[in-house]
């Protein structure tokens, strides 16, 4: 029985779209506890080498735990807010669910709602999908992302914006590596040779920036830039 929704987010020079993420996770919390009153919400946010006060912003949001690493690594940013998190539960990890997201990302109300519900089915992993913040892209790109995501075809994709785990599945994982970058890829590939139940949901989808120049040089940022549309149409 899930008692805590542990939300963890990592951040590297974010001051300018953190706080919009913390409003939304925080609206996200409100309405999963009114509507499932046993479960409590913690949120953890990693400033990971921020050379801006994106630090300062987070603590300005009451009830948001803030941590300041100097790893430059969003894999070890993100394991280090499940570590924080998971030390001040005071509860057993196979009643602590981790919902993960990224710093210039919003999350819609129902969110956690949605993955507490997966997570009281008997669900392990939730995969949920992302889609960028339109007015960032082209025409063209904004066209070829809704011809390349219609329907189910986003379902399955792994985002660190859009991730949920239970806890004791976390750790038997080994947790989040500590890569630079596709740390969330490598996770649930571990979490799927362990023989965790995965289910993909494109309920409680997340809005991500879509800029095009990342905090990471493979991420999210460069497939918008790279690899939507194809080299004669950019």
């Amino acid at each position: 029985m899930i008692g805590v929704i542990a939300v963890v987010i990592p951040a590297r020079d974010e001051s300018e779209l953190v706080g919009r993420c913390l409003a939304s996770v925080l609206a996200a919390k409100r309405f999963v506890e009114s509507r499932v009153p046993e479960v409590a919400v913690t949120v953890t946010l990693v400033a990971d080498r921020c050379t801006d006060d994106t630090a300062d912003v987070a603590r300005g949001f009451a009830g948001v735990t803030v941590a300041e690493i100097d790893a430059g690594n969003v894999g070890l940013a993100r394991a280090t807010g499940v570590m924080l998190a998971l030390e001040s539960s005071g509860t057993l990890p196979d009643g602590v669910w981790i919902a993960s997201t990224d710093a210039d990302s919003v999350v819609p109300a129902g969110w956690l709602v949605e993955q507490a519900r997966l997570a009281r089915d008997g669900v392990g992993v939730v995969l949920g999908t992302v889609r960028p913040d339109l007015a960032d892209l082209t025409p063209e790109q904004a066209e070829a992302w809704a011809r390349l995501h219609s329907g189910d075809r986003a379902l399955g994709e792994v985002h660190g914006a859009n991730l949920g785990v239970r806890a004791d599945l976390y750790l038997a994982a080994g947790g989040f590596p500590g890569l630079p970058e596709h740390e969330d890829v490598t996770f649930v590939e571990r979490c799927a040779a362990n023989g965790a139940t995965i289910v993909a949901t494109d309920r409680g989808e997340v809005t991500t920036s879509g800029r095009q120049v990342g905090r990471t040089p493979g991420g999210f940022a460069r497939y918008l830039r790279d690899d939507l549309l194809p080299n004669h149409a950019r």
